[in-house]
């Protein structure tokens, strides 16, 4: 997250970006009119069955991103091979969150402690991947289960403040059941931002993140391949991903013994990631792998 004006600009925009964190549904419009219940979550899915037979994401996955009043959101639907029992069961609590989060390429640490409203999870982010944990900025999420009933899953995290002009972040997860052996997820990402940090980002993706991109087709090149949209919706719409990964990879690492599961959704995450290389591309397996590798042995019997 790149650029105030010059020398503090690049680097706190970097910040910004890399915190892009936020909050799903829960700060967005569409997203509250729809979101509350099985019934709600279920009719979304009927609504959005067209888009997710025909995703070009290769897989029943549909990615939507706005820019808002105040700041910008994105969210992510998708059908997964895992029954509802099996989700609740693996993010029943903030430590498993925890575990989750940390596959992301700029998580560095995850901590959980209890606080007056709830468990709160406490998250180490880097501007850039190599950085070392000492310079990570941490962002305390509350952790809430909004519902936990056996047709539908709701877990919200919120953060009120951030860095350089960041604020009002929001994760938010629901879920229902597809029959015995699927279940439809909804996954949001949200946050806003003062005018400062908004053309701090600006500036960063006109100019050293001008190649990024995003899955949004707007158009075709003049040579007929796609042309994905850019700029800060580009942006959300990258972290919405890397975000939704780590929750994928972290139920497809349920299949695995108790002591594989790490190295697998280690692996999970990565090969998502790599799918989409134009726009999620960053490093390669062994670089991911011996960083995270790092993170785990350095944090290992640290309190949850």
């Amino acid at each position: 997250m790149n650029s105030f004006l010059a020398a503090s600009g690049r680097c706190g925009a970097r910040l910004v970006l890399g915190l892009v964190l936020g909050a799903w549904a829960l700060g967005a419009h569409a997203i509250a009119q729809e979101a509350g219940s099985a019934q709600a979550l279920r009719a979304l899915h009927q609504k959005l069955a067209g888009q997710l037979a025909r995703s070009p994401l290769n897989r029943p996955l549909h990615l939507e991103s706005a820019e808002t009043q105040d700041g910008l959101q994105g969210d992510v639907y998708a059908v997964v091979d895992h029954p509802l029992e099996h989700v609740r069961a693996a993010l029943a609590n903030a430590s498993q969150w925890c575990d989750m989060l940390i596959l992301h390429i700029n998580n560095r640490r995850c901590r959980v402690a209890r606080g007056p409203d709830g468990d709160v999870l406490t998250l180490s982010v880097v501007r850039r991947y190599d950085m070392p944990v000492e310079q990570a900025f941490e962002l305390p999420f509350v952790h809430r289960t909004a519902s936990a009933t056996r047709d539908y899953l709701a877990v919200d995290l919120s953060a009120e403040s951030g860095p350089l002009g960041t604020s009002r972040y929001r994760v938010m997860l629901e879920a229902t059941p597809l029959g015995a052996r699927q279940t439809f997820l909804h996954f949001g990402y949200a946050y806003e931002h003062n005018m400062m940090a908004r053309y701090a980002t600006m500036a960063y993706l006109a100019t050293f993140g001008s190649h990024k991109v995003g899955f949004t087709v707007v158009g075709k090149t003049p040579d007929g391949r796609p042309e994905y949209i850019r700029g800060l919706r580009g942006l959300v719409e990258r972290n919405a991903m890397r975000y939704f990964f780590t929750l994928d990879a972290y139920l497809a690492g349920l299949d695995a013994p108790a002591p594989k599961r790490a190295e697998k959704r280690l692996n999970y995450w990565f090969q998502s990631i790599e799918r989409y290389p134009a726009q999620l591309h960053e490093i390669d397996l062994a670089t991911y792998l011996a960083h995270k590798r790092e993170d785990r042995q350095r944090d290992s019997g640290a309190p949850r």
